[in-house]
């Protein structure tokens, strides 16, 4: 018996977000890294480590918000030709698709580089003699990043659940914008119906 197109769907899904989860893990350690190693400065290194954070906090709360949106007010905005209120529409009615690549696969990745950036962090600040123990300034520097993260995130979930739709509508314009520079379509593609005149 034929497997569903639903089942296969699902199948698709998680063999294209398992194969992009590992491309984006590649590609975000190794430029976070070289970014790290290539400056001199802690306080620069610093900057680098919180904007990663940064990253993974924003990300979760979009993935947040697109499952908490509400189809209504996309439709109406879409009904007045409103900017990336299709875009935004099409991400409410896959929120789980979204959901799972803004929360599980950047969030969690944001996460992990972190974590290997504070530990260059620590090396750093003690072979520049700024400490002298690492396990004291490893464990301090362990709980500033998950004291962030989990901080960072809980405010943003507060936020993405009262402004769902703007976030949404937000995000959605800022990728039809990119996908507009691209030469194919990666974020929408074909998954819309055609403008009404």
């Amino acid at each position: 018996m034929a497997k569903k197109p639903k089942v296969r769907n699902q199948q698709r899904w998680v063999a294209t977000i398992t194969f992009w989860t590992f491309v984006l893990s590649l590609l975000m350690s190794l430029g976070s890294q070289a970014i790290f190693f290539s400056i001199n400065s802690i306080i620069l290194a610093l900057i680098v480590l919180l904007f990663i954070i940064f990253i993974g906090i924003i990300f979760d709360m979009i993935g947040i918000a697109a499952a908490a949106a509400e189809e209504a007010p996309f439709l109406a905005k879409a009904a007045k030709k409103t900017p990336g209120a299709r875009e935004a529409l099409y991400i409410v009615r896959n929120a789980d698709r979204f959901s799972n690549f803004c929360n599980d696969v950047v969030g969690d990745i944001a996460g992990v580089v972190s974590g290997t950036l504070g530990a260059l962090l620590v090396i750093s600040l003690v072979t520049s003699g700024f400490f002298r123990d690492n396990t004291v300034i490893s464990i301090v520097v362990t709980g500033l990043i998950s004291a962030l993260t989990v901080g960072g995130k809980a405010l943003g979930k507060t936020y993405a659940i009262e402004k769902s739709t703007e976030i949404v509508l937000g995000f959605a314009y800022v990728l039809l914008k990119i996908e507009a520079l691209l030469p194919k379509k990666i974020f929408f593609g074909q998954a819309l119906p055609p403008r009404r005149k």
